[in-house]
């Protein structure tokens, strides 16, 4: 199998993975896999069977301790068309690291002679001490790029091989992604898990033309969540935090009037919408909706959809905003004529 002459290490190293049949993260319910792994840990590669792959060193680690939980919860969608990046560089290997798993390739001969022999001498490969920056060990890392589960649409975004980076340097300004607290904060913002957004509605079961429904959605659920991302061999992180802002209401059908008329509920006092208690039937609900006519035997599907603002603090006093991010659900509501009697 052979790959392009200017093919990068990540290329030639996925063809020998395919040729070993041994693939790290090669299967996508081992924990750890792609973005967001259940461990916590993920962006971590596990040791080939035959031990020739060593655990890289800089991978991003999630702290999900504040995210939202519960049943019906979802990751946010951004307001914008911006998206979080889709891989990034970080220390990846030491100098003995980078060796031993290059010099796995390299024995395989599974590359061609020529890429090898260009690779051996851009790591100084045949000096013993020197090479792949031996003499540096415990003063910098090799740097390499990191992928989501997405990829390979980010594939052709991080195509840098393998760089160095001292001990306390910023990575080269030309690097794309390089990680720093804003790219950490991005890739958290990903991670972030909000509560499902049914709300609750009454009447509950079936509501009456032209009755007006009220909506609100469970404060105790509805209060700001966060994740953290790190790079502990940097001893760099940031904290991406979402707080709810608002509630759009979309009734399913343009015979309907929404309250307030915007169709937008904002939060007030945290909470989104106000509870229908006993003594509020001639008053106008705060947020809610209002059907102008039946759903017949079907139902109308109301969109509820939370708004919520993200901002971000990181090391060194770094920090900022990043889009709003949206999650919705529908439900289905039913809609009767009120049944009038005559005698």
């Amino acid at each position: 199998m052979m790959c392009l002459r200017r093919a990068s290490v990540a290329c030639c190293f996925t063809a020998l993975l395919v040729a070993s049949a041994s693939p790290v993260h090669a299967d996508p319910d081992t924990p750890g896999w792609g973005f967001g792994g259940d461990d916590g840990t993920n962006q971590q590669a596990d040791t080939d069977a035959d031990g020739t792959v060593s655990v890289e060193v800089g991978g991003v680690v999630f702290d999900r301790s504040k995210n939202g939980g519960g049943e019906r919860a979802g990751a946010l969608t951004s307001s914008t068309s911006w998206s979080p990046p889709p891989c990034w560089y970080a220390p990846k290997y030491t100098p003995e690291q980078l060796q031993k798993y290059l010099e796995s390739i390299w024995n395989a001969e599974s590359t061609g002679h020529e890429w090898d022999t260009e690779q051996r001498e851009k790591y100084n490969a045949d000096d013993e001490k020197k090479g792949f920056n031996k003499d540096k060990s415990g003063k910098g890392y090799w740097w390499g790029a990191y992928y989501d589960d997405g990829y390979p649409p980010g594939w052709d975004e991080c195509d840098t091989e393998y760089f160095w980076v001292d001990e306390g340097d910023p990575p080269p300004a030309d690097v794309p992604n390089a990680v720093t607290p804003q790219v950490l904060a991005e890739l958290a913002y990903a991670e972030i898990q909000v509560p499902g957004t049914e709300v609750t509605l009454a009447p509950a079961e079936a509501t009456k033309v032209n009755l007006p429904t009220w909506a609100w959605l469970d404060a105790a659920e509805f209060k700001p969540v966060s994740v953290t991302a790190s790079v502990p061999v940097l001893g760099i992180e940031a904290t991406a935090t979402a707080e709810p802002v608002s509630l759009e209401i979309d009734p399913g059908t343009k015979d309907a009037e929404v309250y307030p008329a915007s169709g937008v509920c904002e939060i007030n006092d945290g909470r989104i919408g106000e509870p229908y208690t006993k003594g509020k039937a001639d008053r106008t609900p705060p947020c809610g909706v209002k059907y102008l006519r039946s759903s017949g035997d079907d139902t109308f599907p109301l969109q509820a959809t939370v708004t919520w603002t993200i901002d971000w603090t990181g090391s060194g006093g770094a920090g900022g905003d990043l889009p709003d991010g949206e999650f919705g659900a529908v439900q289905d509501v039913v809609v009767q004529e009120i049944q009038a009697v005559n005698r």
